[in-house]
C-alpha cells in the first residue's frame, strides 16, 4: 500500500493515507489525503519522516490548515469565516462535511461555511478528496473534504478505560485564546466522549494599527458515543455550538449570534461479506447579524438586523461486499433543507421584509462505486443520480417599505418558484501499485452542482451573495441551469527513503457555471426598478446571477527532501488560472500562484521550522466582478516543536517574523468605519506575533 502517510512539512501539518487509525481505514492515498491536526505520530511504510503533528497556530479556522495543502486557498472572510478553496473553486461547490455529516449554512452571505462549525480544538484530521470526490460522499462540483472530530475510541477489552485529548492555545497578534479537547471512557463494547472547546480573541493587529471588527468568540459542547450489540453497532452524536459576537469587515454585517444543533444517529451491521451502514442527521441554525453592533452605527433609518434560519434533515444507507473482482457499494441518501430570511429596522417596527422566504430545496439520491483492479491497475468508477425540487414561499413586506421593493416582491409572489432537476455524476479513476517508489493516477469526471438559493431566489436587491463578499448587489435568477463540469486530471506520486514528489495537472470544463453578469444592456443607466432600488442602497450597476461557460486550469504539488542528518525541506506550489468562455474575463476571486516552502532542523525530540510563503501578483481579476488587482508579497514565519513527555508537546513561533504589511488576494474589501484600514481597502494580514500551544492525550 503506498504511502501509509507522507509528510507535508509545512507548519507542522502533515499529508497521510488513510490507514491511519479511526479515519478511513479502506480508503486508498491515491484518493485521499488527511491533515494531521493532532494526534500520535504516523510513519509511512518507507520510513519518510513525517512533519511533527502540531500546526503553528495562525488563527482558529482549519481552513488555514486546507490552504496550506496542494490546491488549497482560504477565502479570509472573518477570523471565523474562512472558506476552503480547492482548485479554484469554493462554498457550495465543494463537498464539505463535518465529521462525515452534510448540512446547510445559515448565513445568507456564508458566515458560517461548513468549517465554521469544526473548531480547531476538537479536529483530529481533515480529509481531503483528491481531485474529486467519490460519488459515495454526495454530491460537488470539485473536490472536498471532511473535518474529523476527536473522541475516545473502543478499547480492547471489557474493563473501561480512560482517554483525553485537550489544548490550549493564544496568540498575540490578537490576544486570542483557544481551548477544548475530549475526555471519556470506553472498553470493547461500548465508548462514550464528552467533547468541549472554547475560543475568544480581540482585533487583529498588523503593522499600521489595527484590523478593527475582527474580534470574535465561540464555543462547543457534545457527546459522542458508540455501543456494539449482536444486533450491530449504534453510535449517536450530539453537539451545540454557540457563535457569539464576532466582526467580519468584508461584509455589511457582523456576527451577533449563530446557535447551532447537531445531532447524528448512526447504524452499522454485517451480514456475512455484506456491510450495512445507516444514519439519520439533523441540524438547525439560527443567525442574527447587524451593521451597528460592531462598527459605526450608520443613522437610524438605516440600521439593519437580519434574522435567518437553516434547518436540514436528512439520511444516508449503504449496502458494501464483493462483487466482479473488487468492492462494490450501492447506496441511497437524501435531506431536506429549509431557509428562510428576514430584515429588519430595530427602530421601526414596520420595516421589515423576507428577501429569501420558506425556501425548501429537497434532494434524494442513489449512487454506485465500485473499486478493484482492472488489466493490472487500481480502479475506481462510481455513478450518482440526485432528484432535486424546489420552492419557495411567499416574500413578505412591512407598510414602513417604498413601493418599489413592495412591486417586486408581487412579482416574485404571481411567479412560479417552484420546480425540480435532476444531475448526475460519473467519477473513474486510476492509480497505479508503486514501483520503485512511482505511482502513476488519473481521473475523469462529470460532475454536476445545483444553484444555490441565495443565486434562485434573491428577488431583492441587497448585498448578499453567499460569501463573495465582493460589495456588489445581486439579484436571483428562477430559470437558472445546474452547472456542469468535466474534468480531467493526472499525476504520479513518489516516494524514496529521502524524498516525495506528488504533481497533479488538471482542467474543468464548466458549463453554466454560476456567477455575476450586469443586470441589463445597459449598463449605468438606471432604467429599471432593480436598477432604482439597487442605486438607493450604493450600487448603481447591480449584478444578476446568470449561466455563463468557464474554465479551470492549473497545476500543484507538496515535495520534500530528508537530507542526510536533521536537515529536510518541504514546499507546496499551486497554480490555477480561472476564466470566462463565453467573453474574455476571468473567474472572480481565485487564488494566485504561490510558494510555500520550510526548512525544519529535527532531533528525536524537538525540531524547528524556519518558512516563508511567497504569492505572485494577481492581475487575472474578474471585470464583471470589479475584482481589484493584487501585488505579489512574501512572509517569513519560524515556529518550532517539543515533545516534553509521554503524550504532551509544546509548540510556539513567530508569525510574520518581519512584519510584514500584505494583502491576500483571497480577502475581501474593508466595510468597517473603525481601525486603522480605510473603508474599501483589501483587509491586511496578521502582523508579527507570537503563538503559543499546549497539547496533552492519552
Amino acid at each position: 500500500m503506498f504511502l501509509k502517510s507522507i509528510a507535508l512539512l509545512l507548519g507542522g501539518t502533515s499529508l497521510a493515507a488513510l490507514g491511519a487509525p479511526a479515519l478511513a481505514q479502506d480508503a486508498d492515498p491515491a484518493l485521499q489525503d488527511v491533515i494531521i491536526v493532532t494526534g500520535s505520530r504516523v510513519d509511512n511504510a518507507t520510513e519518510l519522516r513525517v512533519s511533527p503533528d502540531a500546526a503553528p497556530v495562525f488563527g482558529n479556522d482549519v481552513t488555514l490548515l486546507t490552504a496550506r495543502t496542494p490546491g488549497g486557498a482560504r477565502i479570509g472572510n472573518g477570523e471565523l469565516s474562512g472558506q476552503m478553496q480547492y482548485r479554484g473553486l469554493f462554498g457550495e461547490r465543494l463537498n464539505l462535511r463535518v465529521n462525515g455529516q452534510r448540512f446547510a449554512s445559515g448565513g445568507p452571505n456564508l458566515m458560517d461555511p461548513v468549517f465554521h462549525y469544526a473548531p480547531a480544538p476538537l479536529v483530529q484530521a481533515v480529509v481531503i478528496d483528491r481531485g474529486v470526490s467519490p460519488v459515495s460522499s454526495g454530491p460537488g462540483l470539485a473536490g472536498g473534504a471532511d473535518a474529523v472530530f476527536k473522541r475516545v475510541n473502543y478499547s480492547d477489552n471489557e474493563t473501561p478505560s480512560f482517554g483525553y485529548d485537550f489544548s490550549l492555545g493564544g496568540r498575540s497578534v490578537n490576544e486570542s485564546l483557544a481551548t477544548g479537547g475530549v475526555f471519556g471512557a470506553s472498553t470493547q463494547d461500548w465508548r462514550l466522549s464528552l467533547l468541549g472547546s472554547w475560543e475568544e480573541g480581540d482585533d487583529t493587529e498588523f503593522a499600521d494599527g489595527t484590523i478593527a471588527g475582527t474580534a470574535f468568540e465561540r464555543g462547543v459542547y457534545g457527546l459522542s458515543g458508540g455501543l456494539r450489540t449482536d444486533l450491530g453497532e449504534i453510535t449517536l452524536d450530539l453537539r451545540r455550538q454557540n457563535t457569539g459576537p464576532s466582526g467580519n469587515p468584508p461584509f455589511p454585517m457582523d456576527i451577533i449570534y449563530f446557535d447551532t444543533d447537531f445531532a447524528r444517529l448512526g447504524y452499522t451491521n454485517t451480514f456475512g461479506a455484506a456491510t450495512f451502514e445507516a444514519s439519520l442527521h439533523y441540524t438547525d441554525v439560527a443567525h442574527l447579524m447587524n451593521n451597528f453592533s460592531q462598527r459605526p452605527a450608520p443613522p437610524a433609518m438605516r440600521q439593519r438586523a437580519t434574522f435567518a434560519d437553516a434547518t436540514t434533515r436528512g439520511f444516508d444507507a449503504s449496502l458494501a461486499f464483493s462483487a466482479f473482482g473488487g468492492d462494490l457499494s450501492i447506496g441511497l441518501d437524501g435531506d431536506v433543507a429549509e431557509h428562510n430570511v428576514t430584515i429588519t429596522n430595530p427602530n421601526n417596527l414596520g420595516f421589515f421584509v423576507t428577501p429569501f422566504p420558506q425556501i425548501e430545496i429537497d434532494r434524494s439520491g442513489g449512487f454506485v462505486e465500485w473499486t478493484g483492479v482492472m488489466a493490472g491497475i487500481n480502479t475506481e468508477l462510481g455513478l450518482r443520480i440526485d432528484q432535486n425540487s424546489f420552492e419557495a414561499g411567499d416574500a413578505i413586506t412591512g407598510p414602513a417599505l417604498p413601493m418599489g421593493p413592495l412591486n417586486l416582491a408581487a412579482a416574485f409572489n404571481d411567479a412560479d418558484t417552484s420546480g425540480e432537476d435532476t444531475i448526475l455524476d460519473a467519477v473513474a479513476r486510476i492509480w497505479t501499485d508503486p514501483k520503485n517508489g512511482l505511482s502513476w493516477r488519473a481521473t475523469l469526471a462529470h460532475k454536476q452542482q445545483m444553484p444555490g438559493y441565495i443565486q434562485r431566489f434573491g428577488w431583492l436587491p441587497i448585498n448578499a451573495s453567499g460569501g463573495l463578499a465582493d460589495g456588489n448587489i445581486y439579484v436571483g435568477d428562477l430559470m437558472l441551469e445546474p452547472e456542469t463540469a468535466l474534468i480531467a486530471e493526472a499525476g504520479f506520486d513518489y516516494a524514496s527513503t529521502n524524498a516525495y514528489l506528488r504533481p497533479t495537472v488538471f482542467l474543468r470544463q464548466i458549463d453554466d457555471y454560476i456567477q455575476g453578469v450586469p443586470f441589463d444592456d445597459t449598463v449605468g443607466v438606471i432604467n429599471s426598478p432593480v436598477e432604482m432600488i439597487a442605486s438607493m442602497n450604493g450600487d448603481p450597476t447591480p449584478l444578476r446571477w446568470a449561466n455563463v461557460d468557464a474554465r479551470l486550469y492549473g497545476f500543484d504539488l507538496d515535495a520534500g527532501y530528508d537530507f542526510d542528518g536533521p536537515l529536510r525541506v518541504d514546499g507546496v506550489i499551486n497554480v490555477v488560472r480561472g476564466e470566462r468562455r463565453d467573453i474574455v474575463d476571468n473567474l472572480y476571486r481565485v487564488a494566485p500562484p504561490n510558494l510555500t516552502l520550510g526548512l525544519t532542523w529535527e532531533s528525536a525530540a524537538w525540531s524547528i521550522t524556519l518558512e516563508g510563503r511567497a504569492v505572485a501578483e494577481q492581475d487575472k481579476v474578474s471585470r464583471t466582478n470589479s475584482e481589484i488587482e493584487t501585488d505579489a508579497y512574501a512572509v517569513v514565519s519560524l515556529y518550532g516543536d517539543w515533545h516534553v513527555g509521554d503524550g504532551v508537546r509544546l509548540s510556539a513561533g513567530v508569525e510574520n517574523l518581519f512584519d510584514e504589511i500584505y494583502r491576500d488576494h483571497l480577502s475581501g474589501y474593508n466595510r468597517n468605519g473603525f481601525g486603522d484600514v480605510p473603508v474599501g481597502e483589501r483587509i491586511p494580514g496578521a502582523g508579527r506575533g507570537l503563538f503559543l500551544r499546549l497539547s496533552f492525550a492519552n
